[in-house]
């Protein structure tokens, strides 16, 4: 029988949004960490918790701080063993906690804060009026760090002027459409009704940053307050950065929180956990509309849990952009027009980079206290689609306690494509994108396929093309592309 101390729970969470006017006046990433832990301790009624803190976890920012964690622990007067940090990746949030849940099992700790916080809205705002906001300096560097940093664009994209999250994303959104058949119209109004879905959600959680709903009409149609982004996303169907918001877990053993005083109506446990990560390159994926890592992890999970994905009672897909979550609910196996985010979502719930999935986490475990008994499983998603965590919680114990598995071996035993840099020669477009700057047509990129089933890279900036791009498919046009890049069509 698996002991007490042995049992991960999350006994506290805290949340932080704020709205300052004036950005001089706006609290720094470090000071809403701490805010938000020290509401997750007064949520778990044991603000002792953050004292008797082991071992303090924070997400990778866009910050500068060395070694956040520490001055964390020095701030709430805790000495903790051991600090963590993470790379970039929004899988890293609950990664973190899973790592905790296994420090705990394993005896090397007891009480373990995650916290993640970034302050975009009045990064902006400082920028707009040439203003340089000030930064504690934190020094030093964390004991351990979850991973390494890797480069998440391949030079064949790089060659193709390729840096924008929302052309990556719209670009797997265009190969969606193509697998499934959907005309281009019935395809924007389906995402566009999936996006109003998770605005009402939104509307429903006390910690979102966006809390009106939106129309499907009004997310879908292009004008000057919601441009065109990357065809088939406007500004609405992009996660949005522009916030301050922080978030903390405490997470322990159940020796501990009871040792603390936590009430049993606060604990919620996590049950099972999975990670696996496809091809870390876009370019190298052998479908973009698939995730194998996010399958092999996510059957595993519910494996693990003893449950079918049709026993989860709500769900929390990594949600930046449509796409996102269309894939992980397809190769979970959940219907679509189930609710697929308890937050709202990077638009509506907030999208404050890497730490996203600590609130998501956060809101997981008020709706698990509210509906007692009910499993919430949570899909965290780094990098282009490559990066994947599975969580399963509850407020039921566990039968046998807490389990974990990494399944990259499955996944890497999988076959990828083959990339060129440059190409010269006859191809077949298999997806793309019609990039925008302030709502009008830039450049469309276009992921393409040779006759021998290599990929390379094309661009189009001909307007007439571009304009006939958004109205007409050409997935599955041929063309040619001439050595440096650009694209011609047959």
């Amino acid at each position: 029988m698996t002991s007490a101390q042995e049992i991960p729970v999350l006994a506290g969470v805290g949340q932080i949004l704020q709205r300052a006017d004036n950005p001089r006046e706006a609290a720094e990433p470090l000071q809403m960490m701490i805010a938000a832990l020290e509401e997750a301790g007064e949520d778990a009624a044991a603000p002792e918790l953050l004292r008797r803190a082991d071992s303090v976890y924070v997400v990778r920012g866009a910050w500068g701080y060395g070694d956040p964690g520490r001055e964390i622990a020095r701030r709430l007067g805790a000495s903790p063993s051991e600090t963590i940090g993470t790379p970039y990746g929004g899988n890293f949030s609950q990664s973190c906690v899973i790592d905790a849940a296994r420090e705990i099992q394993a005896g090397r700790h007891t009480v373990a804060l995650v916290a993640g916080a970034e302050n975009g809205r009045s990064q902006g705002q400082a920028q707009r009026q040439g203003i340089a906001l000030q930064a504690t300096e934190v020094p030093g560097e964390p004991d351990r760090t979850l991973a390494d940093n890797k480069a998440i664009f391949h030079e064949a994209e790089l060659a193709r002027g390729m840096n924008s999250a929302s052309d990556i994303f719209a670009i797997i959104e265009s190969a969606i459409r193509f697998a499934g058949n959907e005309s281009l119209d019935a395809h924007a109004a389906r995402i566009a009704e999936l996006w109003a879905r998770c605005s009402v959600v939104a509307g429903g959680n006390p910690n979102a940053w966006i809390r009106k709903s939106y129309t499907a009409e009004e997310i879908r149609r292009a004008v000057p307050d919601n441009p065109m982004i990357s065809y088939p996303y406007t500004r609405l169907m992009n996660a949005n950065a522009r916030v301050d918001m922080g978030a903390g877990l405490i997470v322990c053993s159940l020796a501990a929180a009871r040792d603390a005083g936590v009430p049993d109506s606060k604990l919620v446990y996590l049950h099972a956990a999975t990670e696996a990560n496809d091809s870390g390159f876009l370019s190298t994926r052998q479908d973009f509309h698939r995730s194998p890592a996010t399958r092999i992890a996510g059957s595993r999970a519910l494996e693990l849990s003893g449950k079918n994905i049709e026993d989860i009672d709500y769900f929390d897909l990594y949600s930046c952009f449509p796409s996102s979550v269309q894939v992980a609910a397809t190769e979970l196996g959940v219907p679509e027009d189930r609710a697929l985010t308890v937050t709202g979502g990077l638009t509506f719930g907030g999208g404050p980079l890497n730490s996203y999935g600590l609130h998501a986490i956060a809101r997981t475990v008020e709706v698990a206290r509210e509906d007692r008994g009910a499993s919430v499983l949570v899909h965290g998603n780094g990098g282009w689609l490559a990066k994947h965590s599975i969580g399963i919680y509850s407020t039921e114990p566990p039968a046998d306690g807490f389990h974990y598995d990494n399944l990259q071996k499955q996944v890497d035993a999988l076959p990828v494509r083959e990339t060129l840099v440059e190409w010269e020669g006859p191809v077949t477009i298999e997806a793309y994108t019609v990039a925008h700057l302030k709502g009008v047509p830039r450049v469309a990129h276009a992921a393409c396929l040779t006759d021998d089933g290599r990929r390379t890279w094309g661009t189009i900036d001909d307007p007439a093309i571009m304009d006939a791009m958004m109205r007409e498919e050409f997935c599955g046009r041929r063309g040619s592309i001439n050595g440096q890049g650009k694209l011609s069509l047959d």
